[in-house]
């Protein structure tokens, strides 16, 4: 699953679910004028393609590789014909469905509440959870992307992190250095969805 990869677009049925292992997909909302922003985020927690089971076949969101990594993908009918059997395959689907909508509508609040500077703290947090280290390879472009911002926005934010000595960035490398530092500067939702995660997948997949 390289960087940038489209794993499918706003609209389209789908045809296959994934599991991502290593990577992670951003699911953004698009608007007509083909600006987006992202709503969450699916890593080794989840998996990219509810809508298939959820009954819509397709979705308004498009899923693009965030950080590049492997995953599984599986065949949409095989996924239907698993999660109509209504039993443990099913319910856990649908916890894993109740955070992630969590998440979608915390990320909605925050983007309409909180600084710019507490939107990144929570978007790179959410980032980390899901990869096995403490560096993201990531342009600051691409993140202005993902959150929907100018992109001097998320230059000023990460040099303010920086000074800070939360995180260096050299070149597309993000590397988080003080962990504790940066939950405490992020704002609650962080922590909001964190706890559902927690709350509603087992420990062994837990974020």
């Amino acid at each position: 699953m390289p960087l940038g990869q489209v794993m499918y677009e706003a609209g389209v049925t789908l045809k296959y679910v994934y599991f991502p292992t290593t990577a992670i997909v951003s699911l953004l909302g698009v608007m007509e004028s083909g600006a987006s922003a992202e709503i969450a985020v699916v890593g080794n927690e989840g998996v990219v393609g509810v809508s298939l089971f959820m009954g819509g076949d397709s979705t308004s969101s498009r899923g693009v590789v965030q950080s590049a990594g492997t995953g599984y993908r599986l065949a949409a009918q095989l996924m239907k014909n698993e999660f109509n059997k209504a039993g443990p395959v099913l319910h856990l689907l649908l916890r894993y469905t109740q955070a992630l909508i969590t998440q979608m509508s915390q990320t909605a609040v925050c983007n309409r509440h909180h600084s710019l500077d507490q939107q990144l703290c929570r978007w790179l947090l959410l980032t980390l959870d899901r990869l096995a280290g403490n560096e993201i390879v990531m342009t600051q472009e691409l993140i202005a992307n993902m959150l929907g911002v100018r992109r001097e926005g998320v230059t000023e934010g990460a040099l303010k992190l920086q000074k800070a000595g939360l995180i260096r960035y050299v070149r597309g490398h993000i590397t988080v250095l003080d962990r504790k530092a940066l939950e405490r500067r992020s704002c609650e939702c962080y922590a909001v969805v964190k706890r559902e995660y927690v709350r509603l997948l087992p420990e062994k997949v837990a974020v």
